[in-house]
């Protein structure tokens, strides 16, 4: 086997497009690290479903920008009045969510007994690196999920950005009406001792300190006092119940795995208490609800209004048989009128001879 052979290169459009994304969006990471904004990464995606689309026609490239602006629109708009939601002036919570934590723990903070059990100033260990790893997943994962879906079903997709989109908005709307500080907040002010924002510090074992900068700045652009419901938590779960009816065994063992790492990485980084998380987890079980009552409901009345077109077109297509069949019986009637009038005038009465001619 040669080269050539073992080596396989693209050679149809869609794989040679596939290819060349592949390789800017490396090059684009070497050099300008990984995009975690909402525009860079909205662009990326759209690169890549272009690409996935190549070949097919015209009407599906465009069908994925009218999908996909809205979509991304609407997140748009959550970015930026999470951050007005920060302005408005409300008393921020700093006690609701320490006391809860003590109660349930029976006086102790999980993110404090975790950080002055496990974390170490003077060193990175290896679930230090765990921790960044899966906290820097949530800016991703949602959005690689729902690229990979809208790429096999356009259907799957919706059903998957309309749930995102309703738990940003009710975690947006908690955020005004109950801000609420995260423990690394608690930390700096002494309400909690010795809690510092470490989810991010795993980078600096693997050399990649412009990750953990980028994080940085991703947090430094958002509402601080965001805290209630967590999002991380929340979107993380989101997913684990989305796509739970099609994995096997495994895969669901690891989607829990996946979902209860995120929770620990989250209050070990003092990112979030176990209130937070909870309260996520809370707002996903609703957004489920929801949203499967809603498409239940539009389900049935799409089967409904379907079923009264298909009886409206059977009824109009009886009355053309019936009218065509009163047409036919019609012209038949008049056939036989036209005939025995016509005997009678040409021909005598039956079993009578017909008169001889004159001489």
């Amino acid at each position: 086997m040669n080269l050539r052979q073992a080596v396989r290169l693209p050679r149809t459009p869609r794989s040679i497009a596939l290819t060349v994304w592949a390789v800017a969006f490396a090059v684009f990471c070497v050099t300008q690290g990984l995009p975690l904004d909402r525009g860079t990464q909205t662009v990326w995606i759209l690169l890549a479903l272009f690409a996935v689309n190549l070949g097919r026609p015209w009407r599906t490239q465009v069908r994925i920008v009218v999908d996909w602006l809205p979509f991304v629109g609407f997140l748009y708009l959550y970015d930026y009045t999470r951050g007005f939601a920060a302005r408005l002036g409300r008393p921020v919570n700093v006690h609701a969510a320490v006391n809860f934590d003590s109660w349930l723990f029976h006086g102790n903070i999980p993110t404090a007994w975790l950080q002055q059990h496990f974390y170490d100033p003077a060193r990175v260990h290896w679930y230090d690196i765990v921790v960044s790893l899966v906290y820097f997943s949530h800016f991703f994962v949602v959005w690689i999920v729902a690229a990979v879906l809208y790429a096999r079903s356009r259907d799957e997709w919706a059903r998957w950005a309309r749930r995102l989109l309703l738990l940003s908005y009710a975690g947006l709307v908690t955020f005004i009406v109950f801000p609420s500080a995260p423990p690394w907040y608690a930390g700096e002010t002494g309400v909690i001792p010795n809690v510092q924002r470490i989810a991010q510090r795993g980078w600096d074992a693997l050399d990649l300190r412009i990750a953990g900068d980028l994080i940085s700045k991703a947090q430094g652009g958002v509402n601080d006092f965001a805290a209630v419901p967590s999002l991380h938590a929340a979107f993380t779960a989101m997913l684990t119940v989305f796509v739970w009816t099609k994995l096997h065994r495994t895969g669901r063992i690891l989607m829990v795995v996946y979902t209860l790492a995120m929770a620990l990485s989250l209050i070990y980084g003092g990112e979030h208490y176990v209130f937070d998380i909870l309260i996520g987890y809370l707002y996903v079980a609703a957004v489920v609800l929801f949203a499967n009552w809603w498409e239940r409901r539009r389900a049935h009345r799409r089967a409904d209004r379907e079923r009264i077109e298909t009886s409206a077109d059977g009824q109009v297509r009886d009355r053309v048989d019936i009218t065509d069949g009163a047409r036919s019986a019609g012209g038949a009637d008049d056939d036989a009128t036209t005939g025995t009038a016509t005997g009678l005038e040409a021909g005598p009465p039956s079993g009578q001879a017909e008169p001889a001619d004159a001489p």
